[in-house]
């Protein structure tokens, strides 16, 4: 029989020749040379011509043993290195399989480990993200802890410090946009975006405020404080401060909610990439304050405020008897831009993705202006949210110029009407020259008179309505206000 046909398709294919537990691989290597024959019990290739060596490959295939065609270049070392290339490419890749899925076994169970299930979390909905956007002395690191307590939230203190202190000779206006690409960064839990505003090495204890985050005190950032549990400041700083941004980074991740709080931005237009942004759901809850009692508050916080104001007024040469008015007229004339843009004819990628919260309502009224926030934002109230939030509120005093940075427990109806007290009544009437237009459209009303300063059972707010401070244009306040 002819071979030339044969011998080509032999000599680069693999023939199992399986025969009970003997089954074993060759290739065969060998010129086939007339006489010679390969059987196998299910198949024969009679390749030979006629002649009595049939006879003795039968015999040997009844017996069920597999033999090799007695060829020229096939030798025991060859069979043996062919079998110990199988077993390699066998278990190679099975280790390689087991220890892989032993490893995303650990991970996952790790994962579930520090994360416990939340009724409000939904996976398929993707992260919220949350932008409190305030002034200073505004009570904005109250509304921020109100958020950064709840389990579900990573939370960030004025990531924007980071650009405004890096480039102190510079502006407001010049600085917007870094400060929202920094915010965009940090929404997406990158980050890279600190490396040009932090020393090495970049830990966060690098991080503005970074001990009032209960995410950067909790797994996996650090291993001090449950999620459930309210974290407190001295205990981060002492345990967590070395630990790196990467574990913020994924921290960040395992969270449904990430909330900063911001007080430099003076109108929305700048934001408006990031609420066009798909990769973002963002919503914005806009606090303000009545401006005196933001300047009572501003009293107390001259010194770390000098640098901030220079950049408020574009670092315009201001009297320094004048600064704190000019400022303030700045904050109300930014309080009026941003109510109006989102009210009166707002585009559509910001409508319902903008509530307002007066602090007042906020103080007066805690826990349901709390809910109506957590509602807006995807969150829902816990009790151990609800403890805390009565203890920090129902506390004694107005606070000390030592706390104004910090987070203690204080009477908030007593903070809130200082300003009628302690405040002279001549700045009194100052600061309502300058903010007239914002405290007009915001709510605030003016006193003219030291008496009725003080006179406590005067209220000197508008009562708000239901429709109000929502997307929709207010009925008390689609005439045009002058502003401040």
């Amino acid at each position: 029989m002819d071979l030339i046909g044969v011998y080509p398709f032999l000599r680069k294919t693999r023939i199992k020749l399986g025969i009970g537990d003997e089954a074993s691989t060759l290739r065969s290597s060998c010129h086939l040379a007339e006489g010679c024959s390969l059987w196998s019990p299910a198949h024969r290739l009679p390749i030979t011509p006629k002649g009595h060596v049939s006879k003795l490959f039968t015999s040997r295939v009844l017996q069920q043993k597999p033999f090799i065609s007695e060829c020229e270049r096939i030798t025991e070392q060859e069979v043996n290195k062919a079998g110990s290339m199988l077993r390699w490419r066998v278990s190679k890749p099975t280790v390689l399989s087991l220890v892989l899925i032993q490893a995303a076994a650990v991970v996952l169970l790790y994962g579930w480990f520090i994360r416990p299930p939340s009724p409000n979390t939904a996976a398929s909905e993707g992260k919220v993200h949350v932008l409190l956007l305030s002034s200073w002395r505004s009570g904005s690191s109250f509304l921020g802890q109100v958020f950064n307590q709840h389990p579900d939230v990573f939370y960030l203190m004025e990531p924007g410090w980071h650009v405004w202190t890096s480039m102190q000779q510079a502006g407001a206006r010049s600085l917007r946009m870094a400060v929202r690409d920094m915010i965009r960064s940090v929404f997406q839990c990158d980050m890279s975006v600190m490396d040009a505003y932090m020393p090495q090495p970049r830990n966060v204890s690098n991080l503005f405020m970074w001990s009032h985050s209960r995410a950067l005190c909790s797994p996996p950032a650090c291993f001090l404080t449950a999620r459930d549990e309210i974290s407190k400041e001295q205990d981060c700083k002492l345990h967590c401060d070395t630990q790196g941004l990467k574990l913020a980074e994924a921290a960040c991740r395992t969270y449904s909610h990430v909330v900063l709080k911001e007080v430099r931005f003076f109108e929305l237009e700048s934001l408006y990439p990031l609420l066009r942004d798909p990769s973002l759901d963002l919503r914005i809850i806009h606090l303000v304050r009545d401006p005196r009692a933001v300047l009572r508050s501003r009293e107390q916080s001259v010194k770390a405020l000098v640098k901030d104001n220079a950049i408020v007024l574009e670092q315009a040469n201001v009297p320094e008897k004048d600064k704190s008015y000019q400022v303030l007229q700045e904050v109300c004339r930014s309080h009026v831009r941003i109510y109006e843009t989102a009210t009166l004819k707002p585009p559509d990628f910001l409508r319902g993705r903008y509530k307002m919260v007066r602090y007042e309502d906020l103080v007066h009224n805690t826990l349901a202006e709390i809910e109506a926030m957590y509602e807006f934002v995807g969150l829902e109230m816990t009790e151990g949210l609800q403890e805390w939030i009565y203890r920090i509120t129902h506390g004694k005093g107005k606070g000390t110029k030592k706390e104004a940075f910090k987070i203690t427990s204080r009477n908030a109806e007593d903070v809130s009407l200082a300003w009628r007290t302690t405040l002279p009544f001549e700045k009194v009437q100052r600061i309502q020259e300058v903010c007239k237009g914002a405290m007009t459209l915001l709510g605030y009303k003016t006193v003219d008179s030291e008496k009725e300063q003080k006179l406590l059972d005067l209220d000197v707010m508008t009562p708000r309505e239901r429709y109000q401070f929502s997307w929709l244009p207010s009925k008390s306040t689609t005439a045009k206000v002058s502003k401040a």
